[in-house]
């Protein structure tokens, strides 16, 4: 599985998310309007700053026990991530309907996939134990906060999951923080900084004529062709 430079990856924790979705537009990979999670997947621990990771990913159903053979033992999904590099990003999409019903994560997953290697969990489904887990550093991002683990089990690991409108593949780049959840294309990772410094050149003009004492409507018209056209 591809991976890239330890050092790019530190570099991208540095940028919020607004940043480095300016920075994907300037690379014109995507459509403006894909890569990121809708709004119903929020970051539960704004302050734990920005996370970033491969993914790894994994279905699971809560609201039936499993019929007989239908769940995998977590043993499987455990052997699964370790084939992922580190820092890992546990994706999880809930097959239930409504989803959140019962939750995979509380104390002692968090404790267990941090120990594995895993920075946090993205989910469409719901996360508990809030105190416990942000005391170790693990983000959360999910759909709800709920109460029980209900019948919780693991029907799928290690394949594609739609989690927030987004499509995820098992290696693929998260990046998160308290805006929300997008990917990064592995191709221009290693150029984001450049187009970060790129978009702020541009943007840094109008800011500063915006709080200047010089400000006027006519002087706004002028900075603005000067650098967006």
């Amino acid at each position: 599985m591809e991976s890239i430079d330890p050092a790019v990856l530190e570099t991208l924790k540095t940028f919020n998310s607004p940043t480095v979705a300016n920075a994907i537009e300037v690379y014109k990979v995507r459509p403006r309007n894909e890569g990121f999670m809708h709004s119903s997947i929020r970051c539960q621990f704004p302050d734990l700053g920005v996370m970033v990771g491969y993914a790894v990913t994994a279905k699971i159903r809560a609201l039936n026990p499993a019929a007989s053979g239908k769940a995998l033992h977590p043993s499987l999904h455990w052997e699964k991530i370790l084939q992922t590099p580190a820092p890992r990003v546990v994706v999880i999409q809930d097959l239930d309907d409504p989803p959140a019903v019962g939750s995979l994560w509380g104390e002692v997953n968090g404790n267990l996939h941090r120990a594995l290697g895993c920075v946090g969990v993205v989910t469409d489904g719901g996360v508990r134990d809030l105190e416990e887990v942000y005391g170790i550093g693990f983000h959360f991002f999910a759909r709800a906060v709920i109460v029980s683990h209900a019948y919780i089990h693991i029907v799928e690991t290690g394949t594609a999951v739609e989690v927030g409108g987004v499509r995820i593949q098992p290696g693929d780049l998260i990046h998160a923080d308290r805006h929300g959840v997008q990917t990064i294309p592995k191709e221009i990772a290693p150029k984001i900084a450049q187009a970060v410094k790129q978009v702020e050149d541009s943007e840094r003009p109008i800011i500063e004529f915006c709080k200047s004492k010089e400000f006027s409507l006519e002087g706004l018209k002028k900075v603005w062709a000067s650098v967006r056209g």
